[in-house]
């Protein structure tokens, strides 16, 4: 029996705005039908909104990290735009890039600010939505995001998410879009990846060790050197001086 979403109370975020960045990153018309062979227009706005889509999500897609068979559908009228968000979310680019570099407390602040548009409700919400992931898996959490109330209000089955920010005062734009405020991966992995990096390349370490504690003949060379070159240099300066006050 999967256990059921723990409750959490909201905490006050000002007045939030329906978007952040106007109309002109979002879609608002209905896809209804196959617009596979429809206008240049219509072609048009499809693409942008999975620039929009992919932008949301990824922060910026490459050409590679496209996915073919997502847009084939979406443009066939065949899958609305929620279900394309979606696909993104659960596919191979997002879940190497994104869900096997992070922790599931970072994944939440990562998906719910994508998806919703906001960021988490203290770690009240995050601890909640962490027990959705540990207990029903990666799929559940973003199905339920997806199914939510607040998701289906805020963008429906046709808009892509976007930035829900506060109001701030003094300032003419809300928050930094939540894509851009959340690296890909944080400190932590990538120090991880680091150390798993040296482990795995011991010649390496060996290396770094070895160099870390000099042996004891190099510390005395050096020693050696030191002191006889301060005595080079002293003595020259005594030179100097001397012929200094003796052309007086």
């Amino acid at each position: 029996m999967a256990l059921p979403l723990l409750s959490y109370e909201l905490t006050p975020q000002n007045s939030r705005v329906s978007n952040l960045a106007g109309d002109s990153t979002t879609v608002r018309g209905q896809l209804q039908g196959s617009v596979g062979a429809a206008s240049e227009g219509s072609r048009t706005t499809v693409d942008a909104l999975m620039t929009t889509a992919y932008r949301q999500i990824f922060f910026h897609a490459l050409s590679c990290d496209r996915d073919p068979y997502l847009e084939s559908q979406l443009r066939a009228g065949n899958i609305t735009t929620r279900d394309f968000i979606r696909g993104l979310l659960l596919s191979e680019r997002f879940q190497h890039g994104y869900y096997q570099c992070n922790s599931n407390y970072r994944m939440v602040d990562q998906v719910v600010g994508r998806v919703l548009g906001r960021p988490v409700h203290g770690d009240t919400e995050r601890r909640a939505w962490s027990i959705v992931i540990a207990s029903q898996g990666f799929t559940a959490f973003v199905d339920q995001l997806l199914n939510s109330e607040e998701y289906m209000a805020s963008f429906g089955y046709d808009l892509v998410p976007q930035q829900r920010s506060r109001v701030l005062p003094g300032r003419s734009l809300g928050e930094t879009p939540i894509y851009q405020q959340f690296p890909r991966y944080g400190s932590d992995w990538r120090d991880q990846q680091w150390e798993q990096n040296l482990q795995s390349r011991p010649e390496a370490s060996n290396l770094t060790a070895a160099w870390t504690t000099p042996p004891a003949w190099a510390t005395k060379t050096w020693l050696g050197l030191a002191v006889i070159g301060g005595i080079e240099i002293t003595r020259i300066l005594l030179i100097i001086a001397s012929e200094m006050y003796g052309t007086r």
